[in-house]
């Protein structure tokens, strides 16, 4: 009797947005799923509300938490970590969402997916373990991708979440820089289409891919703001560069502080997009922000006082990723892969995947901790106490 009544509260609810939400927002009860799931259906959660919880509850998501998001190998509790990117993209996008009234469940789940599939240390990971992808030949490695794969292919020991089209493709569309006056929805799209876009820009990462949800759309343009101006306080506080360095338009336009500018660009983007079928900046504020954008890659993200250990990290990713092949084919007993990751993996898993993408998918997941401590363990020499055995 309970879920009965929990359950047409549920129907009340998806009635509800369709009163209240824009009629260019997604609808909950119009989520599509891959696979009939009967726990979702018999949910008093609406479709949209529990994707955002079970990615909450991922094991990916739990990785997040020592995963670099610009500086790694910085001794500095204040400088940003991915899990906060995360949540402060999410708490952007929701609040743009809720001003043009736009489903707010689904850019909540789209916010906390987007960066799953990030390797460790950032975007110069993502470099490395892309070189290493390509010399397989499994194509690019591109964490948009990543993402989508840990949680449709991966989690819940490879079973997967079974989340809906509209969230995975948020994700899948969510990242690249944007130039252009305003985004737009793409057509609807089917999973066919989600599994053809993944093994297109695999191939070819400049391929532009637009979500087919204006929720999605948010989520994109939130993530630039959530970083922009966040990355500049990092910069500051870690003395690679002052307030006042700057460009004075961006100052005057913008702000100079993270705060100032996370402010401006949503209230801008709100008034700019309102009653629109698109979301976007105005042109002026677009053109400052590019600036911005340019300023922050030249000055905080090239400079190469945070590429000191660069070449050292890469050439562990070499050194790690040779090493797990070479694991993976002789199944060493007691390693890692096969005791942490692929023990209890469903076997489609194994099945579908060629040996490089599993030691893809494992390195992948790793946060830069246990990169660290694998390499030490796997590639360092170790003192070994004992190896005389008593009689």
């Amino acid at each position: 009797m309970e879920r009965d009544v929990l359950f047409r509260l549920r129907s009340r609810l998806d009635s509800e947005e369709e009163a209240k939400l824009s009629p260019r927002a997604a609808l909950s009860r119009n989520a599509l799923r891959r696979r009939h799931d009967r726990n979702a259906v018999r949910d008093h959660r609406q479709s949209f509300a529990i994707d955002a919880d079970r990615i909450l509850h991922s094991a990916a998501y739990s990785r997040y938490i020592d995963k670099t998001q610009v500086f790694y190998l910085v001794k500095n509790d204040h400088i940003t970590h991915r899990v906060l990117h995360v949540q402060l993209a999410s708490r952007i996008a929701r609040t743009i969402g809720r001003h043009l009234s736009l489903n707010e469940d689904l850019i909540e789940a789209v916010a906390l997916g987007h960066d799953l599939g990030h390797a460790p240390f950032g975007h110069d990971g993502e470099t490395y373990l892309s070189r290493l992808c390509q010399k397989h030949g499994i194509g690019h490695f591109l964490h948009a991708v990543q993402s989508v794969e840990f949680l449709e292919h991966i989690e819940r020991k490879g079973q997967g979440l079974n989340l809906s089209l509209q969230v995975l493709d948020g994700i899948l569309s969510h990242d690249g820089e944007l130039d252009i006056p305003a985004l737009s929805p793409d057509s609807p799209m089917t999973f066919e289409d989600l599994d053809r876009r993944m093994e297109e820009k695999k191939q070819d990462p400049a391929r532009h891919l637009v979500p087919m949800t204006l929720e999605g759309c948010v989520v994109r343009l939130a993530d630039t703001i959530s970083y922009v101006g966040r990355d500049v306080e990092d910069a500051i506080r870690l003395g690679l560069i002052q307030r006042g360095d700057l460009p004075a338009e961006c100052r005057r336009l913008l702000g100079e502080t993270n705060g100032r500018i996370v402010y401006t660009l949503v209230t801008d983007l709100i008034e700019t997009s309102l009653d629109q079928g698109h979301v976007a900046f105005s042109r002026e504020t677009a053109d400052v922000l590019t600036q911005l954008k340019n300023f922050n890659r030249d000055r905080i993200y090239y400079n190469p006082r945070i590429k000191r250990e660069g070449r050292k990290i890469e050439a562990l990713f070499g050194m790690l990723f040779e090493r797990l092949l070479v694991d993976l084919d002789a199944e060493t007993s007691g390693f890692p892969m096969l005791t942490e990751y692929l023990e209890g993996m469903a076997p489609a898993y194994r099945r579908q995947r060629a040996p490089a993408e599993i030691v893809r998918d494992f390195i992948a997941g790793m946060t830069d901790e246990y990169f660290l401590r694998l390499a030490r363990e796997t590639l360092l020499p170790q003192y070994v106490e004992g190896l005389m055995a008593r009689e």
